[in-house]
């Protein structure tokens, strides 16, 4: 791995690899203990992958390249729908088509953390073993996708955590 991250950039892909490991191992914890987890790695991902973006300059387009297969994803996805149960639905109100919508946009927490799970786990998978340029290369396609795609998935379900964590009617919380 190269030796000319940045500290933030390391971080970010400490952060990355801890939070496949904790949407990987959902299975085994409580809905109160995934939660937590969540609520407190996705902050600090957030923070990390925005520093990742403002300090991103480069003028060649990068990309990862897909390595998660459908079928990992979708159990990982399975796993948290079954560990959130009835509190895994939320109303989404910062959809694009929602102003024009008649009725409510429902989401699942499960989704949205299956999606960032793929982006962390295609970022992971494509700078193991990987040469320096490639990593930086990989750094910048992450933090490009991260300003238009993944920043929005992550604070809406960060939104949605929060409101389990704090107003779920579930005995657990």
């Amino acid at each position: 791995m190269s030796t000319s991250l940045t500290p933030n950039a390391l971080a970010f892909i400490g952060l990355c690899n801890e939070y496949c490991a904790a949407i990987e191992n959902a299975r085994e914890s409580t809905r109160q203990e995934f939660v937590a987890s969540m609520l407190r790695l996705l902050p600090r991902i957030y923070i990390s992958a925005t520093d990742l973006y403002s300090a991103n300059n480069a003028l060649e387009e990068c990309y990862i390249d897909t390595s998660l297969d459908e079928e990992y994803y979708d159990a990982m996805r399975r796993n948290m729908e079954h560990l959130m149960g009835p509190d895994d639905s939320y109303l989404e109100v910062f959809e694009d088509d929602m102003k024009y919508s008649d009725t409510p946009i429902v989401a699942n927490i499960s989704e949205n953390l299956a999606d960032l799970f793929q982006v962390c786990y295609e970022f992971v998978e494509t700078i193991r073993d990987a040469p320096d340029y490639l990593v930086e290369n990989a750094i910048q396609a992450v933090s490009d996708d991260f300003g238009s795609y993944w920043s929005r998935i992550l604070c809406n379900v960060l939104r949605a955590l929060n409101h389990v964590r704090y107003n779920s009617t579930e005995q657990d919380f």
